[in-house]
């Protein structure tokens, strides 16, 4: 009987893609994906070192697992990611039960500590830097993907600004590009095996192609051929940086057909001393005039964020710019977040100047309000409209309903007809006729493409 593994994802979607990567290669061992932590052999926590609530969360679930494991002795236990790369023996001292640690630029490594272990006991292995052996340029041929008709490609990993709120660059490391002629082969590869939807990642897609060319970024060239690829329909990316954001990868935007009308830009906050202060590179204004050319250009584009509320010396001037902005801008959505101080940042060293729970707290909660408003007038706007969906299942709250997103990134819940249940990976025509801030209902009129995927294996997102 085969063992089996159960992968355990906390952060962003480099952290889920790196999950995908990871249980592939478990499969490739012959390992087979548990269904849940009582049947697996095997547990692996992914981790994120960006918010001290996600080190809770991990470290609260190693605890319940300790009792599992005087059950099970013979149940390993590993954790992997940003987390594990910061704090690499802290882990075994605060969860000496864990079997191997391993870091971010040793993934591929995984299943060999793990061996070890199995031989030798608690293994870590967190590498400083990437070693060539080890990079793997093609993940996409041997991950495991939760959706069988969207996958991630990873085009760029680390990153080399210097936010000072930002743990990133010290956990994955400075810039490194893959080549464009390596992506758009995996992407094809992918829309071979039924994939209709790829999402770019990076941790500055803006950037990318820089240090591969000294000279200018190629993000928008990449843009053009990946929508290029027979067969794929849409194509997203995340994250850009505002400061890098230019007029070509706005024109790639608009002239691509399978690009889609979806742009994540952070904010982070609309007060200029913040901005400088965070080293973010801009100004509230710059920011807008980039947000309006891109409007500008691209018709019906959908607008995310990122904001950060409470950074070290925010006064209440600094927060009314920021309700200013987020106004002014009229985002679809916003990923709001208290300010949580992470060793080894600048951020972390400003102690002197953080700003008191429940200040942070009203002023969270009043930023939550005019992104809600925003949100929830761009959707009604939206009302009446034919959208083409892509049905992801049916919807968690209410299995009758079926859930989809549209090229714009947004939630629709909507009913089947009788004689027509679109499965996930379906394209569908659905009339919107109700709207919520953070979702909108439709009505089905008609599949338009059935769905080509292959199958699914589980990987979950904790």
């Amino acid at each position: 009987m085969s063992r089996k593994f159960l992968v355990r994802t906390f952060g962003c979607q480099m952290n889920e893609h790196d999950s995908e990567r990871l249980a592939g290669l478990l499969v490739a061992e012959g390992m087979e994906p548990a269904e849940g932590i009582e049947d697996a052999d095997l547990v692996v926590f992914n981790t994120c070192c960006i918010r001290e609530h996600a080190d809770n969360r991990l470290y609260g679930q190693l605890g319940q697992l300790k009792t599992l494991r005087r059950r099970r002795p013979d149940l390993q236990i590993a954790v992997g990611g940003c987390l594990a790369q910061k704090d690499r023996d802290l882990v075994l001292e605060r969860a000496p039960h864990v079997d191997v640690v391993f870091g971010t630029h040793n993934l591929a490594h995984a299943p060999e500590l793990l061996r070890r272990s199995a031989k030798e006991g608690p293994v870590v292995e967190v590498l400083d830097a990437p070693d060539p052996s080890l990079v793997d340029h093609a993940p996409a041929l041997s991950a495991v993907r939760e959706l069988p008709y969207a996958a991630w490609v990873t085009i760029q990993t680390g990153c080399d600004n210097s936010c000072a709120f930002c743990i990133v660059p010290a956990v994955r490391g400075p810039e490194v590009s893959r080549p464009v002629a390596e992506v758009v082969e995996e992407v094809r590869t992918l829309a071979r095996r039924g994939v209709v939807e790829v999402t770019l990642l990076g941790q500055n897609v803006n950037s990318y192609g820089r240090d591969l060319t000294r000279r200018r970024p190629l993000f928008a060239e990449l843009l053009r051929q990946v929508g290029a690829v027979q067969g794929v329909r849409r194509v997203r990316f995340t994250s850009p940086h505002p400061k890098d954001l230019r007029p070509e990868t706005i024109a790639a935007m608009a002239e691509v057909d399978a690009v889609c009308e979806q742009l994540h830009l952070p904010l982070q906050s609309g007060s200029d001393r913040v901005l400088a202060a965070m080293r973010r590179g801009y100004t509230a204004s710059r920011y807008l005039s980039r947000l309006a050319a891109a409007r500008a250009a691209v018709e019906d584009l959908a607008v995310s964020t990122d904001l950060i509320v409470g950074f070290p010396g925010e006064t209440e001037d600094d927060f009314a710019d920021t309700l200013s902005v987020v106004a002014e801008a009229e985002f679809d959505t916003a990923y709001t977040f208290i300010f949580s101080p992470r060793p080894g940042t600048r951020a972390a060293a400003m102690h002197d100047a953080f700003v008191a729970p429940d200040v942070v707290a009203d002023r969270f909660e009043r930023l939550r309000r005019v992104v809600e408003r925003s949100a929830l007038r761009r959707n009604q706007a939206r009302v009446g409209r034919t959208e083409e969906v892509l049905v992801e299942g049916p919807s968690r709250r209410d299995p009758a309903m079926l859930s989809g997103r549209t090229r714009q990134g947004k939630l629709v819940h909507f009913a089947a007809r009788e004689g027509c249940v679109p499965a996930p990976g379906a394209f569908c025509e659905v009339e919107v006729t109700g709207a919520a801030p953070h979702h909108l209902v439709g009505t089905l009129l008609r599949l338009t493409v059935a769905p080509a995927h292959r199958r699914r294996i589980p990987v979950s997102v904790g």
